[in-house]
């Protein structure tokens, strides 16, 4: 249920992206921290509660790329992010997402790595900061935030951080294949 509620906040992050209004930027960016703190919410009670099931493991991950994916495009869209940027990333996930499918039809596991777990997080702050959009001031600093430029930043952050990673899983799922066929 809770993967489900994370999923139908995506077109409320969408319909709240404006170039025009903090308010309604700042509305976009809070529901889709909302969202994503829903993932967390919803690994904790399946494993606190025993539920751990098939389902909710096909189902979470989809939810996480689904949620990413719309959010980074329609970014693309009003300008937020670089198209070319948004392509790599989305390959990427594609590309580790069937090597992991392909693993997992033949008995094998491939774990989350630090570092995909790392690009995780950079895209989660990096996607809030784009939502946010404009420059708001430090408090008691005197300076302010161009929330714009520093998600941009945070964004090729985690696309060199997402294809260093992606060649990690490449690598782990070779070694795996060649230890079960050796074995």
């Amino acid at each position: 249920m809770v993967t489900i509620a994370r999923v139908l906040i995506v077109p409320g992050v969408l319909y709240f992206i404006d170039n025009f209004s903090p308010v309604r930027s700042f509305i976009a960016a809070l529901l889709y921290l909302v969202a994503s703190a829903g993932d967390g919410l919803d690994g904790y009670l399946a494993r606190s509660r025993g539920q751990v099931s098939v389902l909710g493991k096909f189902l979470d991950p989809l939810a996480d790329k689904l949620m990413v994916t719309a959010v980074l495009v329609f970014l693309v869209a009003v300008g937020r992010a670089t198209a070319w940027v948004v392509v790599v990333l989305i390959a990427r996930d594609v590309c580790i997402t069937g090597l992991r499918s392909i693993a997992s039809s033949e008995g094998m596991v491939i774990a989350a790595s630090a570092g995909g777990k790392i690009k995780t997080a950079l895209q989660l702050v990096a996607i809030s900061m784009l939502l946010v959009h404009f420059s708001y001031p430090v408090l008691g600093l005197g300076v302010s935030v161009d929330y714009q430029v520093a998600g941009t930043i945070l964004l090729y952050v985690s696309l060199a951080v997402s294809l260093a990673s992606g060649v990690e899983y490449v690598w782990v799922f070779a070694k795996t294949v060649g230890s079960v066929r050796r074995a």
